[in-house]
């Protein structure tokens, strides 16, 4: 898919570069950096909705469990 996208020119020539020394395109890079980008912020989101259910959670051990783990070791 073709797209058309507007940066800083100081971003565009450091990319630009970059992609050179890395030998890609400068549609690889952006391929790369989008799909690197999107990946960080999926696990955040995972984070964040774990977080939460551990929030309203109680995370108290059983006593009982507690006792009888304790007694195995």
């Amino acid at each position: 898919m073709r797209s058309w996208i507007t940066m800083p020119d100081d971003v565009f020539r450091t990319a630009d570069h970059f992609a050179r020394e890395q030998k890609l395109s400068r549609s690889a890079l952006v391929t790369r950096a989008v799909e690197e980008f999107l990946a960080h912020h999926r696990r955040e989101g995972v984070t964040e909705r774990l977080d939460h259910v551990y929030v309203s959670e109680n995370s108290r051990l059983d006593p009982v469990l507690c006792k009888l783990q304790f007694a195995s070791r």
